[in-house]
């Protein structure tokens, strides 16, 4: 009997060598540990600390727990006084008044804050630090601002700190604080100003007559126009109203002196959005879900304008005189296939959005272009009375622009002085934090090496930076302080593993959440200076999780068929137990890194390797071309080929556990979820033979049908470059399935990888009368998956799969 496509509602299943379906019951487990266990999540785990802040004094440090699991997490806080002491869950009442994040005036004697779409002022005396116990002594007092149906946000201070300033309505207002009045900055409106209709020629000939014949007409006229300009005359200045028709306003910014407020347009693209049919929901019938347009669609167009509330007058920045701006994407070359010669560039200029500005204290502007293609990004000094723009530094890629503290739209950066601006940037292969003088251009690196600059802040006296860096090793990160000058970084801390840090508000003190390979996030409290010893100050796991010996994986590097050293995790059964077979996990998302000394946010799967490893698998998880954590190079290495080295990583990986594991080659399966599982159906369809079996979670299988934000940054747009798509689609590879076993496994109401992506592709190998394939389908599950009931079902059915073929 044939191993027919179909839609499979089994818990397990073995594959025949005939390729016959048997279900039967669930494999023998060797493991301590249950699938339905591992899967429950954090009921098993435990409900680990999160979202960590600071109370104003820097006495007590705010977290959400549960280590009671509760239905839901709840708000806990503990003084650093008494960090062994038990922490304390905060009442509805403590939670209403508790203050938001906000901003600091620069002496950080008062803060601004917006909750609940209403306004506060935060009034904070002076520090009286306790020498004795180092804790800071410091009282406030709160004033709500506003109180309306209406949204008040983005608070701020003024450049003189007299006033807070704010947005409503898609409006600037500015509260003063002395006084309590409120003055409206600007008078942007929607739509088109209304104006009287023009006559004709005919009528105005008309007017003019009656006027000149009729003496009380042309004395009204005149009584009417002298009341209006006295009326006019009588009113309070106002800001010139400023209508910006259908397009949509945002950014709102305003320097120190509140003269030129900045601000976006954005001509929203007509954008056709997805559907993905929900079937199993509380009314009983099928609803549609709204998902995001595919790659390559139109794109919004947006402009960047200056409001001069002193001349009362509306300009917008011109990009054409930026350096660069009409330079074509190498890739294009490709597509030149006729005798002229190759044109590098474009007649127009290329689309670019601005981000920012941020202002320094004197009020000069600092802000980000992007160009629409990725390839570019520039920081540029914006002269505010002219609109012109002055270039301090500029970051080409022929692949895309990213990395930490550089993708995104505006990137880690600000002023340290009224001349020096500091930024990150991956010009040196690596991100590093730098220096340019605005008035010079004199740029210096801070900081250089084979390492990153994960995150970066600037101390509040700007004396220091602090820095999350990878420094030591790839596979660590730890809190450093360097001299804003630039010199030596210096570690603060001392554990091996990740620290994530939130530093209390007088910068004395460190709450890190702390985990390591084998051990759960935990939050510590630490002193800010080198050499301190963290306290912990939660246990979070259960009792059922610290029963089991979680194996510490192995860090290893294994040589790539292109001469690279590629990084892994490897998980070794027992000797008695090994088996001979083995398993590439393959993490997801792309630009991540699942190779550390951390507790991973592949946590479910850091156990099921366990669980395999007790029942004598060997598994590896490969940090492939394209992960985080390496550098620019190995971020780039899968421009315009996804399923090219990433792929070949993994294949690279089979050959290592086979050449130096004594794993047997034709027993080694591969499995992954969202890319993860892309790359298990291009190594299933383009590498036969390399892995007996492969398990596909939530899988691209063409990306012309993802997103535009993630896509077009690696392998451009459909239309500009297909050759990128074909060769990084499975479904264009279907064909080559002919060896091994495949389970793809997709939740139906999954808005990031639809549905159709996997539906597509059953089609087609329909269509090629392909075998030895199933999909099993989950109806209430998006892309990330929440029941455990689905998470026990998915995963029952990947150990069958490995099970049945690999042993």
């Amino acid at each position: 009997m044939r191993f027919l496509p179909c839609l499979i509602l089994l818990f397990s299943f073995v594959l025949s060598p005939w390729g016959k379906i048997t279900a039967q019951p669930a494999p023998p487990n060797a493991s301590p540990l249950t699938i339905e266990q591992i899967m429950q999540g954090e009921a098993f785990v435990g409900y680990l600390p999160e979202n960590i802040s600071w109370s104003e004094d820097s006495r007590t440090v705010y977290f959400t727990w549960n280590p009671d699991a509760d239905t839901l997490r709840s708000t806990y806080k503990i003084g650093i006084a008494n960090p062994t002491g038990k922490p304390e869950k905060l009442t509805i009442e403590e939670m209403k008044t508790m203050p938001a994040s906000g901003r600091y005036n620069k002496a950080r004697t008062k803060k601004v804050y917006s909750k609940n779409g209403d306004l506060f002022l935060l009034n904070l005396e002076a520090d009286t630090p306790n020498r004795k116990s180092k804790i800071v002594n410091r009282k406030s007092t709160l004033k709500q601002i506003t109180n309306t149906l209406e949204t008040e946000g983005s608070p701020r201070f003024s450049g003189d700190e007299t006033k807070v300033i704010f947005e409503k309505t898609e409006n600037l207002y500015a509260w003063d604080i002395a006084e309590g009045t409120t003055t409206q900055l600007t008078d942007f409106k929607k739509g088109t100003e209304r104006k009287d209709k023009k006559k004709s020629p005919e009528n105005q000939w008309l007017e003019a007559d009656q006027l000149a014949l009729f003496e009380v007409l042309a004395e009204r006229k005149s009584d009417r126009e002298v009341q209006k300009r006295r009326r006019e005359a009588l009113q309070p200045k106002r800001p010139k109203p400023f209508f910006f028709g259908e397009k949509r306003l945002g950014s709102l910014g305003i320097s120190p002196d509140l003269r030129y407020v900045t601000f976006s347009l954005t001509a929203d693209a007509v954008e056709e959005d997805t559907d993905v049919p929900s079937y199993v929901t509380e009314s009983g019938k099928v609803e549609t879900l709204k998902s995001r347009p595919k790659v390559g669609g139109p794109q919004d167009e947006s402009s960047f304008g200056i409001y001069d509330r002193e001349r009362d007058t509306v300009y917008f920045v011109e990009t054409k005189q930026i350096e660069g701006i009409f330079q074509k994407p190498l890739f294009l070359k490709d597509y030149h296939t006729d005798t002229t010669a190759w044109e590098p560039l474009f007649k127009n200029p290329r689309q670019v959005a601005l981000a920012g500005p941020v202002f320094s204290e004197d009020g000069k502007a600092l802000v980000t272009v992007y160009s629409f293609d990725n390839k570019d990004r520039w920081l540029m000094l914006l002269d505010l009375p002219t609109g012109g723009l002055k270039l301090l530094d500029h970051q080409h890629d022929e692949a895309w622009i990213g990395g930490p503290g550089i993708g995104g739209f505006f990137g880690n950066l600000g002023w340290l002085d009224n001349s020096t601006v500091w930024f990150q940037s991956e010009g040196s292969g690596y991100s590093h934090l730098y220096t340019v003088h605005v008035e010079t251009g004199e740029k210096k690196a801070l900081t250089s090496g084979q390492f990153e600059i994960l995150d970066a802040d600037l101390s509040k006296d700007k004396r220091f930076f602090y820095l999350t860096s990878n420094r030591e090793t790839p596979f660590e990160r730890h809190f450093y302080r360097l001299p804003t000058t630039g010199g030596n970084m210096e570690r603060l801390t001392t554990l091996p593993g990740n620290h994530e840090f939130t530093l209390s508000p007088d910068e004395r003190w460190l709450a890190i959440r702390y985990s390591y390979s084998n051990q759960p996030w935990e939050l510590f409290f630490m002193e800010n200076r080198p050499g301190a010893a963290p306290q912990q100050v939660t246990k979070s796991t259960t009792a059922d999780f610290q029963k089991y010996p979680w194996r510490e994986p192995e860090l290893v590097w294994f040589k790539a068929s292109d001469g690279m050293d590629v990084p892994a995790r490897l998980y070794r059964p027992a000797g008695s137990r090994r088996n001979g077979g083995a398993v590439v996990f393959v993490h997801g998302a792309g630009y991540l890194q699942n190779v550390h000394r951390w507790w991973s946010s592949y946590y479910r799967e850091f156990m099921f390797h366990n669980f395999l490893a007790d029942n004598g698998f060997t598994v590896l998880d490969v940090d492939y071309r394209g992960s985080q954590g390496y550098g620019r190079d190995w971020r780039t290495g899968i421009y315009r080929f996804m399923g090219g080295k990433d792929l070949s990583d993994q294949v690279d990986g089979a050959r290592y556990l086979a050449g130096q594991h004594g794993i047997d080659p034709g027993r080694i399966g591969i499995y992954g979820g969202s890319y993860g599982g892309f790359i298990t159906l291009m190594a299933m369809f383009t590498s036969p033979g390399t892995f007996r079996s492969g398990a596909a979670l939530r899988s691209v299988t063409d990306w012309a049908h993802y997103n535009h934000g993630y896509t077009s940054n690696i392998l451009n747009t459909p239309l500009e470059d297909s050759i990128a798509y074909r060769r990084s689609s499975p479904i264009y590879h279907a064909e080559g399935f002919t060896q091994g076993n495949l389970v793809m496994l997709h939740g139906m109401t999954d808005t990031n990888v639809e549905f159709q992506d996997v539906v597509r592709l059953s089609q087609r190998l329909v269509e090629l009368k392909k075998e030895n394939w199933e999909l099993a389908v989950f109806p209430v599950e998006d892309h990330g998956f929440v029941e455990p009931s689905s998470w026990t079902d998915e995963y029952r059915r990947i150990w069958g799969l490995f099970w049945g073929t690999l042993r």
